[in-house]
């Protein structure tokens, strides 16, 4: 029986921070297995990316395996073709599927019919893999994550909601700032606070970073919500990551963006380019994170 990754939550606790394990081991270069070998990963792309993309072709080769770019171009759902039948066919040809989309329930419904792992790659409700690549580099910078304190700013999106799942699954605090009418997902904060997650939806800003380890943002206007950027310019405005907003974290705080930055809206180049920012770090991450994932749920890895 094969599993899936959807949302952060589809492996326990220990699973988790184990994935996590291995994938330092893979950063640091002491795994040097090649489980993928013989075996190969489709890559559905409804929503273009750089980091995705060429993190996971380059994860499954060297981890032995290969990964084939379907663009909309390349696939027929586009077309009409069910998601359904495109899932029983795919499982046909490769060990393994990751989609980048919009609906999450497009996701759902790949994996419902699939006979092979489903990598969620990113949604329009969640981004598992990001996040997981972000919590590798709090590990590497701070020694680790229960106990930490991660200010967000901004829109409450995907990566908002990956992030309320991850601090009720991985033990630290979470305080998001986000303008009024852009909360986050009320599932994913009902799911997190029954969960015994400790996460705070607040207005302030300044009250989110206040000795906090780690500051991270995302731009204000998503994939598919150009339309909205003026509006969303004004409602944002407050939220800006500033070196005085980044004065109030914790001394030895780190900064995080999950990439394309908008330097001048979201965040200064001050900070993005500042000795506090690991960005590059965190970019380099979803390599080590997804080689882990396509290792454990496509190559037999053991956690």
């Amino acid at each position: 029986m094969h599993r899936d990754f959807l949302n952060i939550a589809d492996f326990s606790s220990d699973e988790t921070f184990a994935l996590l394990d291995l994938a330092e081991r893979m950063r640091t270069g002491a795994y040097q297995a090649k489980p993928l070998t013989g075996k190969a990963l489709a890559m559905i792309f409804m929503k273009s990316s750089t980091r995705t993309r060429m993190s996971f072709e380059v994860g499954a080769n060297q981890l032995g395996g290969t990964a084939h770019f379907l663009s909309p171009r390349d696939v027929q759902i586009g077309r009409g073709e069910p998601i359904a039948d495109t899932a029983r066919v795919l499982s046909r040809y490769v060990q393994g599927i990751m989609i980048r989309t919009f609906a999450h329930q497009d996701v759902v419904e790949l994996a419902e019919y699939a006979s092979v792992p489903i990598i969620n790659g990113l949604t329009d409700l969640s981004h598992p893999c990001q996040i997981l690549a972000d919590v590798l580099t709090m590990q590497q910078h701070l020694g680790g994550v229960r106990g930490k304190t991660v200010a967000w700013i901004g829109d409450g999106n995907n990566m908002a909601n990956s992030w309320m799942e991850a601090a009720a699954h991985l033990g630290f605090t979470l305080r998001l700032a986000c303008p009024e009418g852009y909360d986050p997902d009320a599932q994913f904060l009902a799911d997190a606070k029954a969960r015994g997650g400790d996460v705070q939806l607040l207005r302030d800003p300044r009250e989110a970073v206040a000795g906090a380890d780690v500051v991270t943002t995302d731009v204000w206007a998503s994939m598919g919500q150009e339309e909205e950027q003026s509006k969303r310019a004004v409602a944002f405005a407050l939220y800006q990551v500033d070196a005085e907003l980044m004065a109030r974290a914790a001394a030895h705080a780190v900064f995080l963006h999950c990439l394309p930055a908008h330097r001048g809206e979201e965040v200064t180049a001050e900070v993005i380019d500042g000795p506090q920012s690991v960005v590059w770090d965190e970019a380099e991450n979803r390599l080590h994170v997804q080689k882990a994932i396509m290792a454990v749920l496509m190559g037999g890895e053991r956690l």
